[in-house]
C-alpha cells in the first residue's frame, strides 16, 4: 500500500512541500530524495552546503535527510 512522502526543502528557512508523492515505502522515498539532490545539483552545480532535502512520511515522522551539496572532505 503506497503512502505519502513529502521533500522540504531546508537550508535554515524550510520551504515546505505541500503537495507530497504517493511511494510504496521509506525506501523509495529515500531513493527519490537522492535523484532530487542530484537534480538541484545539476542545475545549481554551487549552492548552500547547508542545503537538505528533509524526508517526512505522512504521519509527520521523518524519514530522512539527504544533503544536496556533501561536503569536501
Amino acid at each position: 500500500m503506497a503512502r505519502m512522502y513529502y521533500f522540504d526543502m531546508k537550508d535554515g528557512v524550510a520551504v515546505r512541500d505541500r503537495a507530497g508523492l504517493e511511494l510504496v515505502s521509506d525506501g523509495a522515498a529515500i531513493a527519490h530524495s537522492k535523484r532530487l539532490a542530484d537534480k538541484v545539483r545539476e542545475e545549481r552545480p554551487v549552492g548552500n552546503p547547508d542545503l537538505r532535502i528533509v524526508v517526512i512520511d505522512e504521519s509527520g515522522r521523518e524519514v530522512h535527510r539527504e544533503q544536496v551539496y556533501p561536503s569536501v572532505a
